[in-house]
């Protein structure tokens, strides 16, 4: 009895024309990570930099490592971690003052049928066609009457109130793709709208929720306008009105500018991609079996 070999198959060479591809998008994907990134490493290099270096000729590209013992100095000079701690507080505050509200309102607005609900949107709406400086000295009078003044309170209530229709809006769309049949489920298991909502809807809306979490935290993160007119105590300026502090008429040292500028930027992008991870881990957190 004879067998019969089959030969196996020889794999699939990929096309010339596959390769290119692949090659493209990899050198695509460099040229985006080294534009994006250019502006950190010049900002690094820059603060390595001493005033010869930096007025006295080009700049060296190749940061100069040895001068790094220059960053001790420039922090007992400045105040910068003390700038850094308060823009974080204000960020935060904003962060977490904005969702509750915008989360509340986002559920009122897409569960609750009541009479003028789509004049409520449009006035969250118009909110954003206001621009800052416009009402910021009838704000000033306000916050002066209420004793905000001077306080970093006045500034997370200020960036709250113009961050949170954003983000309630984010999150009034992810609440209206969720079947409206799991909520009466849990209404006939007995559970209130507030345990419906902690419990079943904010699961499935994690990406809406750190979509809003972002935008209300760079938000107060960039504060700068409203610290800049409320805010008359160096000890609690945020970043951003400290660094402009540094900008002078005749001189502005620029290795310490950068060095403020590097280290206020890290912990944003920091949280972006903490806050990028949330966004994917959500879209997976929850699903709807048929």
């Amino acid at each position: 009895m004879t067998t019969v070999r089959i030969p196996t198959p020889l794999p699939r060479r990929r096309g010339l024309a596959s390769r290119f591809g692949s090659l493209g998008k990899a050198i695509l994907v460099v040229v985006l990570v080294v534009f994006a990134g250019f502006p950190i490493y010049w900002m690094l290099a820059t603060s390595l930099g001493t005033e010869a270096s930096l007025y006295g000729g080009a700049q060296p590209i190749i940061p100069e490592f040895g001068n790094i013992g220059q960053w001790s100095g420039f922090l007992e000079k400045i105040p910068i971690l003390r700038w850094l701690g308060n823009s974080f507080v204000i960020a935060a505050g904003t962060t977490i003052l904005s969702l509750i509200l915008a989360t509340m309102a986002a559920y009122a607005l897409s569960r609750y049928r009541f009479h003028g609900r789509g004049i409520a949107g449009f006035i969250f709406f118009s909110t954003q066609m206001l621009p800052e400086a416009l009402i910021i000295v009838p704000l000033y009078a306000i916050f002066a009457g209420a004793g905000l003044l001077n306080s970093h309170w006045g500034l997370i209530l200020a960036d709250a109130a113009f961050v949170m229709p954003v983000s309630m809006f984010i999150i009034k769309s992810g609440i209206d793709k969720i079947p409206y049949e799991i909520e009466e489920s849990a209404r006939i298991d007995g559970c209130s709208r507030v345990r419906i909502l902690v419990t079943i809807v904010l699961p499935l809306i994690m990406p809406s929720i750190a979509a809003a979490a972002v935008i209300a935290f760079f938000d107060g993160w960039n504060e700068f306008m409203f610290a800049n007119t409320f805010i008359s105590d160096s000890v609690l300026w945020p970043a951003p009105v400290g660094l402009a502090s540094f900008l002078g008429q005749f001189y502005t040292p620029m290795n310490v500018v950068m060095l403020c500028a590097l280290l206020f930027a890290l912990p944003a992008i920091i949280f972006f991609l903490w806050a990028q991870r949330g966004i994917v881990s959500g879209l997976t957190a929850g699903s709807v079996k048929g």
